[in-house]
């Protein structure tokens, strides 16, 4: 660590962890609701935990993202931080307003909750995803704003490079679209509309931009490969998500009742979604092909790598199985959907963000480059628990959707909704055990902070 001010990246990534688990948790909870009906009823009904799964993770990645850009960004400016006790300050401000957000979700019901937070004057609540109060909507923005005045501060008044930039130009873009969630018009069409302006223009969007410089970095850091081979990769990705991405939003406007033509532009573009992720692939593994030096920190290079893949298969062919509006005429709304959606996120958000807390915390303890060998085992059996587990959540989710869309949808004589849940119910029992496997892969990727002594820790 060459900045003391990248010392404030560390709460981030704490709480980020934090709430990881927690989201998991609450998948748990959610997947044996999946085939034990009342389990937990009343106390957690189904819909209370849909809310507090997703929102969790929305807030635990924006968590990780501060928490990268406060690493990176002094050390790609060669500058301290702007403004530390800000950072700080934010942190603090997000965290609590997180935190009752969600036991707000869980001890009282959603209508009261919008009732007591004034939702009546300024309703934005009652939508998927952004399900947030109004106040809590609001003290987002404020976190988002003064968090991109410190970082912005530190760039302007620091050196400019492809990294900082690209970063910057994802975090400007995550907080305007953001701004498209107090826009809650009566007309159901154009609500919908608009409401994919946060949510696939953030996560097939602005946080790919992120996502992409956030990889970059490490990959410099961990390969020593010239920035100039990085920053042309970066340009060319860059460029294909803006193109694909915000075109390819019409791929959720197939059936709202926008006209037809969406369908003609949203199969096209968004066809062409998985490019970025693919030259992504080939950019992560040719900068390892092409290192300098061997960095002791092995397990952030298996993040890296792994982070490129997934990503690929996650956002790209499974998001492609589904995409072209008449396979989606059929698929919208059933399991395939969830399969895409675990795969994606886990691939290019989950990981990237493991990834950069896994080069940065070694460095964030004092150590001098990484974890110890016995530390970095535990992390890398992480990875692996992690990764398989999810791929395995993804299979049996798509198998579960296959046998939905053609008894349902497809079928001559298509049977009833709930008799059809019943006959996937193996493939939701498969999904939960895959999920138990997967929070042993988080709480090991836990424990391998706490494992070997700082005096085992390689050099670089």
């Amino acid at each position: 660590m060459q900045y003391s001010s990248q010392s404030v990246a560390k709460p981030y990534f704490i709480a980020a962890i934090g709430l990881f688990v927690g989201q998991i948790l609450f998948g748990l909870i959610m997947g044996l609701q999946y085939v034990i009906g009342d389990f937990l009823f009343p106390a957690i009904p189904f819909n209370v935990a849909r809310m507090v799964h997703t929102n969790l993770l929305i807030v635990w990645l924006l968590f990780g993202f501060m928490g990268a850009s406060y690493f990176l960004v002094p050390e790609e400016s060669e500058k301290e931080l702007h403004s530390p006790i800000l950072a700080l300050i934010l942190f603090w401000i997000f965290l609590i307003a997180g935190a009752l957000t969600i036991v707000g979700y869980l001890l009282v019901p959603y209508a009261q909750l919008a009732e007591m937070t004034g939702n009546d004057l300024f309703p934005t609540m009652g939508r998927e995803f952004l399900e947030q109060p109004t106040i809590t909507k609001i003290g987002i923005v404020i976190v988002a704003l003064g968090f991109l005045y410190n970082i912005g501060m530190t760039i302007l008044q620091g050196r400019k490079t492809v990294i900082n930039l690209v970063l910057l130009t994802g975090l400007v873009g995550l907080a305007v679209f953001f701004l498209f969630a107090f826009y809650n018009p009566s007309n159901l069409v154009l609500d919908k509309y608009y409401w994919w302006w946060v949510v696939h223009l953030w996560v097939e969007g602005v946080w790919e931009l992120i996502l992409a410089s956030i990889l970059a970095f490490v990959l410099i850091k961990v390969t020593g490969v010239d920035r100039e081979f990085i920053e042309k990769w970066l340009y060319v990705i860059i460029a294909m998500t803006l193109i694909t991405g915000i075109i390819g939003t019409g791929h959720h406007y197939y059936w709202i009742g926008t006209p037809e033509y969406w369908q003609w532009w949203g199969s096209i573009f968004s066809a062409m979604e998985p490019i970025p992720f693919f030259i992504m692939t080939i950019f992560a593994f040719s900068a390892v092909n092409k290192r300098r030096r061997e960095h002791p920190n092995k397990a952030a290079v298996l993040w890296a790598l792994g982070t490129a893949v997934t990503a690929f298969l996650g956002a790209g062919v499974w998001g492609f199985l589904h995409t072209l509006a008449p396979i989606n005429y059929y698929t919208h709304g059933t399991q395939i959907t969830a399969a895409h959606g675990h795969l994606a996120f886990y691939g290019a958000y989950v990981m990237v963000v493991l990834t950069i807390i896994s080069y940065a915390m070694p460095l964030l303890r004092g150590r001098a480059a990484a974890n110890s060998n016995k530390a970095q085992v535990v992390e890398m059996w992480s990875f692996w628990l992690m990764t398989v587990s999810m791929i395995f959540i993804t299979l049996f989710l798509t198998a579960a959707g296959i046998l939905h869309v053609y008894l349902l949808r497809a079928a001559e004589n298509p049977l009833p909704f709930m008799v059809v849940q019943e006959k996937i119910v193996l493939f939701y029992w498969m999904r939960e055990i895959a999920g138990v496997v997967f929070l042993i892969g988080l709480i090991a990727y836990l424990v391998s902070f706490f494992v070997g002594g700082e005096e085992e820790a390689p050099t670089a």
